[in-house]
């Protein structure tokens, strides 16, 4: 599970583009935490460390306590902006969790088990359909991972949710179908060799048929 992380922070007074500019041009992100039933509070955070924990990866599944000037609030970051061209974050908004919040949430998947996959060790490929999945996940148990078991899989077969061990609390937001997450595809080299197999068939087929004698039929 995810564990929550520390992060310092300073109210904002001003806010619109300009205030914005301002804090960039100091080496601050603008940022916001709404939700919880409270007022929107603008804030602002240390580029550089807001940068590493982006880059660091999992951003969006983390909880943090933020805290803003000795005032602390748990907030899960719903959404970042970057610049277009330097490619650095430019703006952050974080979500609000209030005790016993469940949110939806996109949880990346860990593929387990390859060398137990029949299909695989043939040569069969990974086919990966979803490499994330949205979950409902209680806000102060988000999964790091969803781990997807590929063992027994053949070639031709499939994975779908309904096979993955999900954690405690935590359900897909798709609940209307059993939806696939990986597929285990034959090789290039097997799918030659039927293709030629189909195709020989099919001229034994027309040959077969083209010396049938008249009146007769398959």
């Amino acid at each position: 599970m995810s564990a929550t992380v520390s992060l310092k922070a300073a109210a904002r007074e001003r806010v619109g583009k300009g205030a914005a500019r301002a804090e960039r041009r100091a080496g601050r992100i603008p940022a916001v935490i709404y939700g919880g039933k409270e007022s929107a509070t603008p804030i602002t955070l240390d580029h550089k460390e807001i940068a590493l924990k982006i880059k660091g990866g999992h951003f969006l599944t983390t909880v943090f306590e933020i805290d803003v000037d000795g005032k602390k609030v748990r907030a899960l970051p719903r959404d970042f902006q970057l610049d277009p061209v330097k490619d650095f974050p430019v703006h952050v908004d974080f979500l609000r969790l209030t005790k016993g919040a469940t949110i939806a949430v996109e949880i990346p998947v860990n593929f387990v088990n390859e060398e137990e996959s029949p299909g695989i060790k043939r040569g069969g490929v990974l086919n990966v359909v979803r490499h994330e999945i949205e979950v409902n996940a209680p806000a102060d148990a988000i999964p790091d991972e969803i781990v997807a078991d590929l063992t027994g899989l053949d070639i031709g077969d499939s994975l779908h949710i309904s096979a993955i061990a999900l954690p405690e609390g935590v359900t897909p937001t798709i609940t209307d179908r059993d939806f696939t997450v990986a597929t285990v595809a034959a090789p290039a080299a097997l799918k030659s060799e039927e293709e030629a197999a189909a195709e020989e068939g099919a001229e034994e087929g027309a040959a077969a048929e083209a010396k049938a004698p008249e009146g007769e039929s398959e």
